[in-house]
């Protein structure tokens, strides 16, 4: 039962809830009409949703980089689930597979789909991003496509954290991280870690991350970075620093990842990276900056940047199901579905402190 359309719960009949972003610094929790089943999609009971970094931006400014929320908008993009009805035409899924869920839809039709770039889709139509809803919902449709069945041994959570995972992953392939690669990471915040997580089961075999906060550090350490560099925030200090992150690399620094992307971090990672090298900018803290770019010219540093990901999802599943990456100690705080909760939740992540990924259990 389950193909051709069949469902295989009741569930479908009852008021599908969401947590909708109404407002500044304002959620709440509001009936979500779900659109029809296509014949392509599946309907998701969703049971794990995590909070982004853009969620919580979303929440304290209604907007993130150039997207702006101009009207009532669920929110939530990092998430896994059960199915609990396929379209007629789905054939590689069936009510009761719990899948990981790529929150984005391309058109398929543009030049850089066409190319397998789809990531770059100007019509991209992306979870809780303007004006698209997002997954944080008893409910939801999507492409089946765009739904991975989670390996026995890989659970909800862990499926959920493919989203953010899938970003470190994408960087590390941008980057060409293998087993002769030394890497240096910027920022040991939840994207800072995954990339981490992603360039050791790459091959990555010496990897050293830089952060101003202890805490970070000491997570990083305890998730296998071979050295941690505390830093300060002031770019007169990057000289100094440099040396230090050479003294602990022992070896020249092939790679840099900039998981923060401000003034300071970018400069260090082009002045640390050696001659030949490669820096990778991830985060975008700052729009725009001003960093060292010619000295970096002249050594023939490459720079290249990110864009959220493509066909990660089968990687990183096979990561979660090897063994070779664990994600699980990344979730540090857990909350379920209820008003009370979703302002808790919400609160908890924007204060960061000792939260990495906060994850909500549906």
């Amino acid at each position: 039962m389950g193909k051709g359309g069949m469902s295989v719960d009741d569930d479908v009949e009852q008021q599908n809830m969401a947590a909708w972003l109404v407002g500044l610094n304002t959620l709440k929790i509001q009936p979500f009409n779900l659109p029809s089943l296509g014949p392509h999609d599946v309907r998701i009971k969703m049971k794990a949703v995590g909070i982004c970094g853009s969620d919580v931006h979303y929440l304290k400014t209604l907007r993130c980089a150039d997207f702006i929320v101009k009207e009532p908008m669920v929110i939530g993009h990092e998430c896994a689930g059960i199915i609990g009805e396929a379209g007629s035409q789905v054939k590689t899924l069936v009510p009761g597979d719990r899948v990981a869920i790529e929150p984005g839809i391309s058109c398929w039709r543009c030049d850089h789909c066409k190319l397998g770039r789809y990531n770059l889709c100007p019509d991209m139509k992306f979870f809780a991003t303007p004006p698209v809803h997002g997954s944080l919902a008893n409910q939801i449709v999507h492409p089946a496509d765009l739904c991975f069945k989670l390996p026995e041994n890989v659970s909800l959570e862990e499926g959920a954290m493919c989203e953010p995972l899938s970003v470190g992953v994408h960087a590390c392939r941008r980057a060409n991280i293998g087993p002769e690669t030394n890497v240096l990471i910027m920022g040991a915040g939840p994207i800072g870690l995954v990339t981490m997580l992603s360039a050791r089961a790459f091959g990555a075999p010496r990897i050293v991350v830089v952060d101003v906060d202890d805490h970070r550090l000491s997570v990083a350490k305890s998730l296998g970075a071979d050295d941690i560099v505390k830093v300060s925030t002031n770019i007169q200090d990057v000289a100094e620093e440099v040396k230090q992150i050479h003294n602990v690399l022992g070896a020249g620094v092939d790679v840099t990842f900039d998981c923060a992307g401000f003034n300071k971090t970018m400069t260090t990672a082009l002045t640390a990276t050696q001659p030949g090298g490669k820096v990778c900018l991830v985060g975008m803290g700052h729009s725009e900056m001003t960093v060292p770019l010619t000295p970096a010219a002249a050594r023939e540093v490459d720079v290249v940047g990110i864009f959220r990901y493509k066909n990660t999802w089968p990687l990183c599943l096979e990561f979660l199901r090897s063994g070779k990456i664990d994600v699980k100690p990344l979730i540090t705080h857990r909350f379920g579905f209820s008003q009370k909760e979703v302002e808790e939740a919400f609160e908890t992540s924007a204060r960061g402190g000792n939260a990495i990924k906060v994850m909500f259990n549906l």
